[in-house]
């Protein structure tokens, strides 16, 4: 099965489109972390792959890391799920 790469400015809502941010920033959460992003993508069962020492191209300067997860629909459809997934972690969180 593919991978899809998932950086976190795709789904950071504190970025611009031209930034990288992939999704509205109404679906967008803000400051997304590895972390949550890898728990959201096992909560949907996309066998999430952490790479930490990796750096976003854009901000080549700036070690964000990513996470790989399978391609089981479009990538945008992923990113809104994933996104969607942090916020209610946050919520129940809070």
């Amino acid at each position: 099965m593919d991978k899809l790469v998932i950086w976190p400015a795709y789904l950071d809502k504190t970025k611009s489109r031209q930034d990288g941010r992939k999704i509205s920033s109404k679906l967008a959460v803000t400051s997304p972390t590895l972390s949550e992003i890898e728990q959201a993508a096992k909560r949907l069962n996309l066998n999430p792959i952490v790479e930490k020492d990796k750096a976003y191209p854009k901000e080549w300067w700036e070690v964000s890391g990513r996470v790989l997860v399978d391609k089981v629909k479009p990538k945008s459809l992923l990113l809104k799920d994933i996104a969607k997934e942090i916020r209610r972690t946050r919520a129940e969180g809070k």
